[in-house]
């Protein structure tokens, strides 16, 4: 197939990852993003293991990566009178190296932009697909036909809704939420950094619910159990409604956070979720990150992100534009590294259901046999992807 013209929706981390990748080797690449430019800010993503490593090296982006790092940040686990009753290392939190999202949108756009044509503030509306390509509909710009289609348009993805079925056929919701904000209450009294540097956050539980003051992941975040989802997703006074009535009671310092988040640009609310998906293609579209393999807060999305998007696009070139050959082989070789994103949910870890279950929990951190399985297993499930070496430029 002469110069295939492929579509990506999503400019967050597994598209621009794509693009650069099939951009370099020979395809006309557009990328669509709803958003007016590549996102800022969020929370801080991380990389573990040999895999990811390998993956960051053969993108020519690992030193940009590392140069970017953020300081690792111990959470310290403790109770309303702070008293610390373990802590969960930064090594545990943020794997090898750890970036802020924003930063590494930058890296991943910056090391595309010359390959790929990037169009935002706009968004894909329908798919038709046919034997010979796809016609795709957009918000704004005119009707574009593709050879190929790329959903890394996140856990709420609108190609996956287009051509696999409604969200609720492909999510699992898990009985959790979470909300991210820039606002940070007074940390008065509290040690925000080691004399070695590395950052200090507070984690303080009730059944339930979690709230963390301070380190990298976010200022201010809040997880909380709850049966449904009682705001919009188009309303962020709703969405900070949902929030502070399910800590209206929550002693500490949480108060002050929910204070603090109130006039936060950035506030983000979303459920604990995970994909379940039996496979990640259909005809001429392909789902990559979150889209097809997401598992909200599991610690592995966004590797799965890169990882994947090196293998579809190492399929792609292997199999000189045969797409359904491509999509099969991404399918299958994708299969085992996504079976971490397949089960578990980080809710009941995070914020057990009872206060036996907080205290189980935080007897594990402090115990140095049972962190110590902890961390083997983690570097495990990140270090098992064994991927092929693809030729790619």
């Amino acid at each position: 197939m002469p110069d295939p013209k492929v579509l990506i929706s999503g400019a967050g981390i597994g598209g621009p990852a794509l693009a650069g990748w099939l951009g370099r080797n020979g395809f006309h690449v557009t990328v669509v993003e709803k958003a007016p430019g590549p996102r800022p800010g969020g929370q801080a993503v991380d990389f573990k293991g040999r895999t990811h490593r390998h993956v960051l090296t053969r993108m020519g982006v690992l030193d940009e990566v590392y140069a970017h790092q953020t300081a690792k940040t111990d959470w310290r686990l403790i109770d309303e009178a702070e008293r610390v009753k373990a802590v969960i290392p930064g090594e545990f939190l943020g794997g090898d190296v750890e970036i802020l999202r924003g930063d590494l949108v930058t890296i991943l756009h910056r090391a595309s932009a010359d390959v790929a044509e990037y169009v935002f503030g706009d968004e894909v509306v329908a798919l038709r697909q046919s034997a010979t390509g796809v016609e795709v509909e957009f918000a704004r710009r005119p009707a574009e036909r593709f050879d190929l289609v790329v959903g890394a348009d996140g856990m709420h993805s609108a190609v996956r809704a287009l051509a696999f079925g409604p969200e609720d056929e492909c999510v699992l919701p898990l009985g959790y939420y979470y909300a991210l904000a820039s606002g940070q209450a007074p940390t008065t009294g509290l040690e925000t950094r080691r004399p070695d540097g590395r950052a200090v956050a507070y984690a303080y539980n009730t059944p339930g619910r979690l709230a963390v003051l301070g380190g990298q992941k976010a200022p201010s975040l809040f997880l909380f159990k709850a049966d449904r989802a009682g705001y919009d997703r188009s309303d962020t006074e709703s969405q900070r409604r949902f929030v502070e009535d399910h800590f209206a009671d929550a002693g500490w310092r949480v108060q002050q956070m929910l204070e603090a988040c109130r006039d936060a640009p950035d506030f983000y609310l979303d459920a604990l979720a995970r994909t379940r998906m039996s496979a990640f293609t259909r005809g001429r579209v392909a789902l990559l990150g979150d889209a097809g393999y997401g598992n909200t807060l599991g610690g592995f999305g966004t590797g799965l992100a890169l990882i994947g998007a090196y293998v579809l696009a190492g399929e792609l070139v292997a199999n000189s534009g045969d797409h359904a050959a491509a999509l099969a082989a991404y399918d299958k070789r994708m299969y085992k590294p996504t079976k971490i994103a397949r089960s578990g949910s980080a809710g009941p870890f995070l914020a057990p259901p009872t206060q036996r279950r907080i205290r189980l929990r935080d007897w594990t951190f402090a115990n140095r046999t049972a962190l110590h399985a902890m961390m083997w297993m983690a570097n495990k499930f990140a270090s098992e992807a064994k991927i092929p070496e693809y030729q790619l430029c």
